[in-house]
């Protein structure tokens, strides 16, 4: 890494308020790419899950370098990831990591912020065990799918959703729009 790279390291303590401010733009920024979290009301249970995930070490926060090492200082963050391996009640024939809220502060992206916290994030779940890694992007954020596809992250499941206030989201008359000639579609249902 350049020396102007940020740093990135396990957050600590101090950077509870810091990230969850940065989770409430985040959630805030992805309601335009049509997400359903409410961004202000969920700041009480986000506190908790980023309190709980520096307990865990399941949270790396990326330090400006213009920081001294080793002193923590809330404003000095630029940016966050989440990540855990998967636990589950299904047996799966590897061992799944899993990455969630990335986010770097605007005024940082382009700089390699948000590479250095998924490379650090990918890093610790392999040294985890996990065999794959598997993330989440809205459909809508072109931004955010380009950047995983150029970090070799590949579609693997689709989310469908519809909303139940619009009666225009159905198929005419009941029609299933997805299957060809009217034919009856016995779809099944992808677990993983």
């Amino acid at each position: 890494m350049a020396e102007t790279d940020p740093r990135v390291e396990p957050a600590s303590a101090d950077d509870v308020d810091a990230v969850t401010d940065m989770w409430v733009a985040l959630a805030a920024g992805q309601r335009e790419h049509g997400a359903t979290l409410r961004a202000e009301a969920n700041r009480a249970t986000v506190r908790e899950w980023v309190a709980q995930s520096v307990v865990t070490g399941d949270l790396f926060v990326a330090r400006d370098p213009e920081t001294d090492a080793g002193k923590s200082d809330e404003t000095d963050v630029v940016g966050f990831v989440g990540f855990s391996l998967e636990r589950g009640d299904y047996e799966r024939d590897a061992t799944r990591g899993t990455v969630s809220n990335l986010f770097v502060v605007p005024e940082r992206r382009g700089e390699g912020v948000g590479a250095a916290l998924l490379d650090a994030a990918e890093r610790a779940l392999d040294e985890a065990g996990a065999e794959r890694v598997a993330l989440e992007a809205l459909a809508d954020n072109d931004r955010a799918r380009a950047f995983y596809a150029a970090h070799g992250y590949d579609p693997h499941r689709v989310e469908l959703t519809k909303s139940l206030s619009d009666e225009a989201a159905g198929g005419r008359d009941g029609e299933d729009p997805g299957t060809p000639d009217g034919e009856d579609s016995d779809a099944p249902d992808e677990s993983d």
